[in-house]
């Protein structure tokens, strides 16, 4: 029987071995990687932005889906760290989850690489490779399918974090396409690990996953409803490349009903947050005097997914050494 995506997750002092998802991952352990990634922002303030932690080591960014701004941050937090970076975009075209994505996996290996960082299309993939690699190899999830992405969501929590402080009494709202978006999922189990007590979705019956409330979310189908009095608003993209046809009758509509303009902000707290994982959709499902008015901190997260990207591949390394360190005494 396969491990649980938690339980791969931490090594035997449970420390953190892979970053597959958020899932099972206890509040001490996310809010230790918050205080990390505080720690890695001031080196990208100083002349020479590097720290030597990873030094020797060669991270490989294997990405089966385009992104380039999760790869290029992944790249400059490895960078940052000292380690080798070599990426690989791969094709989907002739790759399934499987026995093409085992052999890719054992080429990989032939490497040497001490992490990968994988983007795949397919849920559940980085678990996968997590199960059959090689124990002193991390595997970092930047984005499963509908599945997961981790890293986005701890960066949005750093975000949260900075602007607004604790938790515990915040009102955070969800916009958009919840029902094909990984972030949307990675965030509300985030949300809710750091104690979150109003977790707000709002989106189109259509864009809604069965059994959102699994999640401790509060559901809203309209969006000046859902809005009203929230600390942080969270935009997502219509992710139109994974729809079926007859989910919206358009995006002018769906602009309309549930697009983020001064009108509806306005709606929210007037020191609210408005956040966005990009890209952005200008006129779809934000409007840009929003998106790059005041309350706007959108780019301020690229800032800190750099940040946190190094706190994960360090803790990640240090997690896997220790592992490394039981397995030579178990032996």
């Amino acid at each position: 029987m396969s491990l649980t995506p938690h339980h791969l997750q931490l090594n035997q002092q449970g420390q953190l071995r892979h970053f597959l998802t958020i899932e099972g991952l206890s509040r001490e352990l996310l809010t230790e990687l918050l205080d990390t990634a505080d720690s890695f922002l001031e080196v990208g303030e100083r002349a020479v932005k590097k720290v030597p932690l990873l030094r020797g080591k060669t991270v490989c960014n294997v990405f089966f889906e385009n992104s380039t701004r999760t790869r290029t941050t992944f790249e400059l937090a490895a960078k940052r760290l000292s380690a080798d970076v070599l990426n690989l975009n791969i094709s989907t075209s002739s790759t399934s989850k499987g026995e093409t994505l085992f052999d890719t996996l054992q080429n990989l290996e032939a490497m040497a690489a001490d992490m990968f960082v994988v983007r795949h299309g397919d849920s559940g993939a980085a678990h996968f490779i997590a199960e059959r690699v090689c124990p002193d190899v991390a595997i970092i999830n930047a984005g499963d399918g509908n599945h997961a992405h981790p890293t986005q969501a701890m960066l949005d929590m750093l975000t949260i974090r900075r602007h607004r402080g604790d938790f515990e009494n915040l009102s955070v709202a969800i916009v958009g396409d919840i029902l094909h978006s990984r972030v949307a999922r990675s965030n509300m189990l985030a949300l809710k690990t750091l104690g979150c007590p109003d977790i707000r979705v709002i989106a189109p019956r259509t864009l809604l996953p069965e059994g959102i409330d699994q999640y401790g979310v509060r559901v809203f189908n309209d969006l000046r409803v859902g809005l009203r009095d929230v600390d942080v608003v969270i935009m997502l993209r219509l992710q139109k490349e994974r729809m079926q046809s007859g989910l919206l009758p358009s995006e002018s509509e769906f602009y309309k009903l549930y697009g983020l303009t001064r009108a509806t902000l306005a709606l929210a707290k007037p020191d609210a947050l408005v956040m966005h994982p990009g890209p952005i959709n200008r006129g779809v499902e934000i409007e840009s005097d929003v998106a790059d008015g005041p309350q706007s901190v959108i780019l301020k997260q690229v800032t800190y997914g750099i940040a946190v990207r190094m706190a994960v591949m360090s803790m990640a390394m240090t997690g896997q050494t220790t592992q490394r360190q039981l397995t030579q005494e178990a032996n």
